[in-house]
């Protein structure tokens, strides 16, 4: 027990707390508020409190539980929307209504659900820590793997199937020292601590995602890290959607931190409503929400994405692939900072503290493909994409500075793009990927081999379009050379009819990789047949009077079940067309 003696919004300090360690989660008050020990000198503790603290007075009693911040971890998290400490949702409106009451308790995990567990070892079996000794059917999409927890090595002494709540005994586990340890569906696991795994892996495969763009322009690694910075309404939010319902990844965790409250009940009512295309069930289904609104106290901002981090890494030690989506860190940041400044910390850049770089760091080396523990030697992987709103959209902020250091690959959104309706209005001369060396072998291989070389192709199109611009805003397009007018008219191509992408179209809202090599190779192959005719001496003028154009112009909407048929003759109709504009010219 401490007392209460300084109180600074989010940050109170308590006396007489000898004995307290660093982490540990405190009861602060007479309404018992949830907090933190962030700092000790002597007997006086500093705490973050994760609940508004309007009201509290020096003198109330301040409880330490002797337990670090931690997660429930087992069956029923998927399909549940949390706040930043995971106290869910549902449950804290039927007890507080529309409103979180101060101090309120609740555990993550329905104590009285029963799940069907079937045991997948048998009694005298050997296991140690990571090993599957059963699967429960968490979702229609995910089977749940229940673990034998960290630390814990032996023979099974017992071993359960039926229905169970996560509190009940299905095994028991004698080590060799004879003690026992009960194992439940259960686990607890400090948010600040990474879960183990045997190896960390070379991101070498992609994250499919459906997005042209991204796939073949920026590709993002399984495994791997993803920062799209962007000002207001620039298209982060849809975005984000568009990765968690297409991507091939088969758990989405969506960290809502510190966002406006409209822009986070949108994502909350829209979410429910989604249907997983590859299993057309709710999307909600294989998918963990943490709603944590600006209005919210500060200090639950930064344990949200813990929260959010630890989930995830608990779903990959079962070897599925998990996408984590943090939007945005920005505001993760920011409550940093505020707490820094009533610590009376050494302020940094912008009064950012001086360890935001290594936060952030450590945020986001928790991500990366691995070799799970266990003895099937299961693969996992968690790729985190940050959202990071930039005041002002300017980049050169240390938050946004400080994300491009540690993450591989930059998706800049351009506010300019979103104001012409060009989604996603991603930059393309402004964007980067680190990946590219790693994933070209798997591209080469699974796809197509000169898929680098399409790619090279056209970004050095729309870098000469860049270059030509300015020449045409000074002296127009016709005073170019018609050679350098194809340019702009092949640029305008893969711009209009391969970059844009519409999210609310049924069809172009998802193109796979085989779809999109095809419709970048038919661009480039009706551009190097306007080079040769114009070679031939025929006028730009009739090349783009060719009626292939408008195909070209509508192939992203043609369903993926018909496209390679579609495209073939395609590009049959582009040569035929060109042979008979030559033969005229002749």
């Amino acid at each position: 027990m401490g007392i209460l003696s300084k109180i600074a919004g989010p940050v109170v300090n308590a006396e007489q707390m000898r004995g307290a360690r660093m982490f540990d989660v405190v009861r602060v008050g007479d309404e018992r508020l949830i907090g933190e020990i962030i700092r000790l000198r002597g007997d006086t503790a500093t705490i973050q409190v994760y609940e508004d603290t309007s009201g509290l007075k020096p003198g109330e009693k301040v409880e330490t539980t002797g337990k670090p911040l931690s997660v429930e971890l087992g069956p029923g998290l998927l399909t549940s929307i949390f706040d930043g400490i995971q106290r869910p949702l549902e449950v804290i409106k039927a007890e507080s209504g529309d409103f979180i009451r101060r101090g309120i308790s609740t555990d993550a995990i329905d104590r009285k659900k029963k799940w069907e567990f079937v045991s997948k070892v048998k009694k005298g079996e050997s296991v140690k820590q990571g090993d599957v000794i059963g699967t429960i059917k968490e979702t229609e999409i995910i089977t749940h793997k229940i673990l034998v927890p960290y630390g814990v090595e032996g023979t099974i002494e017992s071993i359960k199937e039926g229905k169970f709540t996560v509190k009940d005994e299905v095994a028991t586990v004698k080590a060799s020292d004879g003690k026992k340890h009960e194992v439940t569906l259960l686990q607890n696991w400090h948010v600040r601590t990474p879960r183990p795994v045997v190896e960390k892996l070379q991101p070498d495969q992609p994250l499919v995602t459906g997005q042209r763009i991204l796939d073949f322009f920026f590709p993002v690694a399984k495994g791997g890290t993803a920062a799209i910075p962007g000002p207001f309404g620039s298209g982060k939010t849809v975005l984000a959607q568009q990765l968690s319902k297409w991507s091939d990844a088969q758990i989405v965790i969506y960290v809502g931190c510190g966002e406006r409250g409209n822009e986070m009940a949108e994502v909350l009512a829209e979410f429910p409503q989604l249907e997983d295309p590859k299993s057309k069930k709710p999307l909600m289904q294989r998918t963990i929400l943490v709603a944590n609104t600006s209005n919210m106290p500060v200090a639950a901002r930064e344990a949200s994405v813990y929260t959010g981090i630890t989930m995830a890494e608990y779903y990959r030690d079962m070897g599925y692939d998990v996408a984590l989506m943090a939007d945005s860190t920005s505001r993760w940041a920011e409550a940093m900072r505020e707490v820094s400044g009533r610590l009376e910390e050494m302020p940094g850049e912008e009064g950012y503290p001086a360890y935001l770089a290594r936060r952030l760091a450590e945020f986001y080396e928790r991500a990366g493909r691995a070799v799970c523990l266990g003895k099937d030697k299961r693969l996992g992987s968690i790729t985190i994409v940050g959202a990071v709103s930039p005041p002002g959209g300017d980049l050169s902020e240390p938050v946004s500075q400080n994300t491009l250091r540690v993450t591989k690959v930059f998706w800049a959104l351009d506010a300019s793009l979103a104001h012409r309706r060009h989604f996603p209005s991603i930059n393309w001369l402004r964007s980067y990927s680190l990946y590219l060396d790693s994933l070209e072998e798997w591209y080469g291989t699974k796809i197509a081999a000169d898929w680098s070389e399409l790619r090279k192709s056209a970004m050095k199109l729309l870098q000469k379009e860049s270059e030509l611009q300015e020449i045409v805003q000074l002296v127009g397009p016709d005073a170019l050379p018609e050679r350098e007018r194809a340019v702009l008219d092949v640029s305008r191509m893969i711009r209009e009819d391969f970059l844009q992408q519409s999210a609310y179209h049924e069809v172009d809202t998802y193109a796979s990789l085989r779809k999109q090599y095809l419709m970048l190779k038919i661009i480039l192959h009706f551009h190097d047949k306007t080079n040769s005719a114009l070679e031939g001496g025929v006028p730009l003028r009739k090349v783009l009077e060719l009626t292939v154009r408008e195909e070209i112009a509508r192939m992203k909407e043609i369903p993926e079940k018909e496209y390679e048929n579609k495209m073939s003759k395609m590009i049959t109709g582009i040569d035929g067309q060109f042979e008979k504009l030559i033969k005229e010219q002749v």
